[in-house]
């Protein structure tokens, strides 16, 4: 009979969710006995540690969302070993205000620092997607194949920071490429995308196979963008965005370009 009331407390807590009340309450009720601290610092305590483990498991529950490679802090960057990367802009980027501002970044390569700018994201409490842009072709189109396109869109365009890593790498399909850029638009101020790649803009083309196509895109990826060089080479960006100007702006045609 006497355990009954710790039995009814568990029972109700458990219901209520507050599993560190559980866990802890006991062994807090001694410490502040033995401290002589009253009731209401007594329930003050077990709340705060309540809080600070809920919010503990909710960047954990973030952090498998995202699917992450790996977990990777800004914290074990080597910073010194890339002299030409803005290391004061990558520790603002961290306190994820441009999320919030709905603003992109491109960075140069070096995956770590996407994962660092992703997790500080989960941290603060952002939704986070991190993907390769190959793998995210290729489940686009496989969505596309099992009439599940619309509900995948839906979910890409959700996130509050969704990261694309290695655009670039592999030339996309004319179909992977369009679907790719759906993506983007759908986006376009709407969320934060983070793409790294190792090309310089003028050299995305190749990747999207037409000229029209990705000036489009640029125009949406760097109208609010933060650019990250961490390997020396410039994105050129201003000349980019020219060029895509000019692009957009030529009639369409299917004919080869004259030499």
């Amino acid at each position: 009979m006497t355990d009954t009331p710790q039995i009814l407390l568990a029972h109700q807590l458990k219901a209520l969710k507050l599993p560190t009340f559980l866990r802890e309450y006991d062994k807090v009720a001694r410490l502040c006995a033995a401290e002589g601290v009253d009731h209401p610092r007594y329930l003050m305590r077990l709340a705060e540690m309540e809080m600070i483990d809920r919010e503990r498991r909710m960047v954990e529950r973030r952090i498998k969302a995202a699917r992450f490679p790996t977990v990777k802090s800004l914290d074990s960057f080597d910073f010194l070993a890339l002299p030409s990367l803005n290391k004061m802009l990558v520790l603002e980027l961290a306190r994820s205000d441009y999320v919030e501002r709905r603003e992109n970044i491109i960075a140069t390569g070096k995956t770590h620092i996407a994962l660092g700018l992703g997790l500080a994201a989960c941290q603060k409490g952002l939704s986070v997607g991190f993907i390769t842009a190959s793998a995210l072709v290729h489940e686009l189109l496989e969505a596309r194949d099992e009439k599940r396109l619309l509900r995948l869109q839906r979910q890409l365009a959700g996130y509050k920071l969704l990261i694309i890593d290695e655009l670039g790498y592999v030339p996309l399909s004319a179909t992977g490429a369009e679907l790719l850029f759906e993506v983007f638009s759908q986006r376009y101020e709407r969320g934060s995308t983070l793409v790294t790649s190792n090309l310089p803009f003028d050299e995305w083309t190749s990747v999207f196979g037409s000229e029209r196509l990705t000036g489009a895109l640029l125009d949406r990826l760097t109208h609010h963008v933060h650019v990250l060089e961490m390997n020396g080479d410039s994105f050129r960006l201003a000349h980019s965005k020219r060029r895509s100007r000019r692009a957009r702006s030529e009639p369409p045609s299917d004919a080869a370009p004259q030499e």
